[in-house]
């Protein structure tokens, strides 16, 4: 009998929190369906049994909340507040004139955005989808500020983006989460029918956090996506089997092995093609 292979993006890079790095700032994650992933997610690669079991209700939430924040623009779309602006400039300011060169805009902004998320929604009927819907928000409103930023901008100009982003989003949530909301039941649906197919192809479906990430056709992409947010470097090296319990292979590997997986074709292939056979953290 033939077991799930689970490959970790970044696994051995990812245990401790991650900065995103200035040159990262203007990233985007289109490819990966624009879902909110934290600079601190451990995203991961799984494949066949154990990824369709994943594809639940609750681990598609974050890839909803990414698709009806598109569709709920149209009907949210307050401005940022000036009190919200000044007060945010004046905070991130003080860290430009600190270290100007680790400030990031992306991460700043989603951080700011998104730290009162769970406070907002604690009340809530379904305070795990609301969060999800107010994440989302943050997550459009930053990359729709910072990816305009070029990465040489200088520290006040990644401030002033990152505070449009993270005041604009905060102005939103309350109408995205609640217009979403009406879409929450039929999205998950499809989505899960998705991620359920995704699974069944050799490449399998990434999960971030355990949240489904609707990466589409464009896995490798999205993979390319996540490693330039996250500052990972992902490389092939040589072949890999399993003995045991132990992954070999030439160079390090990121994956998890189970009796049952040796000579596994399947593991052969993904390896082959190069998908997250490793990980290291990319010198600066």
């Amino acid at each position: 009998m033939t077991r799930p292979v689970t490959y970790i993006l970044g696994a051995l890079a990812l245990v401790a929190p991650l900065l995103v790095p200035a040159a990262a700032q203007a990233a985007s994650l289109s490819s990966c369906g624009d879902i909110y992933v934290s600079a601190e997610a451990e995203c991961e690669v799984y494949v066949e049994g154990g990824c369709t079991a994943m594809c639940e209700p609750v681990s598609v939430q974050a890839a909803c909340a990414a698709d009806l924040r598109v569709e709920c623009d149209g009907m949210c779309n307050a401005s940022a507040e000036v009190e919200c602006t000044g007060s945010c400039q004046a905070d991130c300011q003080g860290r430009c004139d600190v270290d100007p060169g680790n400030f990031s805009c992306s991460a700043d902004c989603q951080a700011d955005c998104s730290a009162d998320c769970s406070g907002r929604c604690a009340a809530d009927s379904d305070s795990a989808q609301c969060e999800a819907s107010c994440k989302a928000t943050c997550s459009g409103s930053c990359d729709a500020q910072c990816s305009g930023t070029p990465p040489e901008a200088s520290c006040e100009a990644s401030c002033e983006a990152s505070c449009s982003g993270s005041c604009e989003g905060k102005a939103n949530i309350d109408c995205q989460v609640q217009c979403q909301a009406d879409g929450f039941a039929e999205c998950e649906v499809n989505v899960e029918g998705g991620c359920e197919a995704q699974c069944q192809k050799p490449d399998g479906a990434i999960f971030c956090d355990g949240q489904y990430v609707d990466a589409g056709n464009n896995l490798q992409e999205c993979i390319a996506a996540l490693q330039a947010l996250l500052n990972i470097e992902v490389y092939a090296d040589g072949s890999a089997s399993c003995e045991g319990n132990t992954c070999m292979a030439e160079g390090e590997v990121g994956c998890s092995c189970s009796a049952d997986d040796a000579g596994n074709p399947a593991l052969a292939g993904l390896f082959g093609l190069g998908f997250l056979v490793a990980a290291r953290r990319r010198r600066r």
